[in-house]
């Protein structure tokens, strides 16, 4: 027999005298001695796997330990499928940008709030240009006008370094 582990403790393996047994069906067996409860495991034909080891005292259940795991597989990709990827995409501004080319990058992020990322909207400031960081503002305030119907601030502007960085997210529908 091969043995496959995820954690769980598995027939052998269980070193602990007394344990809390559950048969194949779910019935409680009540507190028996590891050794007894791996009897009747081995009398089904099943195996003994420890669910809870940290129960006083540790509970364990008999059952087929290769059906189990390949359940437990199952769950986990069904779990994996259900979680949505949120990607962050980041639109680069500088202090000195036009309202024209404001407008072209908005379209773009527009794109891809639309699409369920959300979007990081950077200001870099070049040399003495970080002593005007209200203009940096001003321009980030315009940005998100342009977009405030399809989006939410999830981080206000904030300068950190020579950049200022605000976090646009899609709006809920």
């Amino acid at each position: 027999m091969k043995i496959i582990n995820k954690g769980f403790l598995v027939n052998e393996n269980i070193r602990v005298k007394e344990v809390r047994a559950i048969s194949n069906d779910g019935e409680q067996l009540g507190i028996i001695s590891a050794k007894d409860a791996l009897k009747i495991a081995e009398e089904n034909e099943l195996d003994l796997v420890m669910i809870s080891p940290n129960a006083k005292p540790p509970v364990c259940k008999i059952m087929n330990y290769g059906k189990f795991i390949y359940e437990q597989t199952k769950k986990e990709k069904e779990a994996r499928k259900k979680q949505k990827i949120v990607n962050i995409k980041e639109v680069r501004l500088s202090p000195t940008i036009e309202d024209h080319d404001i407008s072209i990058k908005a379209n773009n992020a527009r794109k891809f709030l639309l699409a369920g990322d959300k979007v990081k909207v950077t200001v870099r400031f070049r040399g003495r240009q970080a002593d005007y960081s209200s203009v940096g503002r001003k321009i980030l305030d315009n940005f998100y006008l342009k977009l405030e119907d399809v989006s939410a601030i999830e981080k206000r502007a904030k300068l950190e370094g020579r950049n200022m960085i605000m976090i646009l997210s899609p709006k809920k529908a």
